[in-house]
């Protein structure tokens, strides 16, 4: 797999963040962290799609609007303690 070097512009407060977390430990520079936000982000992108295909898939409800907003707020609820 080839590399491409990028220059980017950051805040001094965007700097410190990525620093904080190569003193740290959790990467080992810059690029690393640069590289594995760009990972998440396009796995977050993924999971949206697929959930946006499983959505349209899926077909009409027969639910009520109030129990699909009260099921969706059981499911927050539960992943955000």
């Amino acid at each position: 797999m080839s590399t491409v070097r990028k220059t980017i512009t950051l805040t001094d407060a965007q700097d410190d963040w990525i620093r904080s977390h190569v003193t740290n430990g959790d990467y080992t520079n810059d690029s690393e962290y640069m590289r594995d936000l760009i990972r998440r982000e396009q796995e977050r992108e993924r999971m949206l799609i697929a959930a946006i295909d499983e959505g349209l898939t899926s077909g009409v409800s027969s639910r009520s609007i109030d129990d699909i907003w009260n099921e969706a707020e059981l499911r927050f609820e539960t992943r955000n303690g």
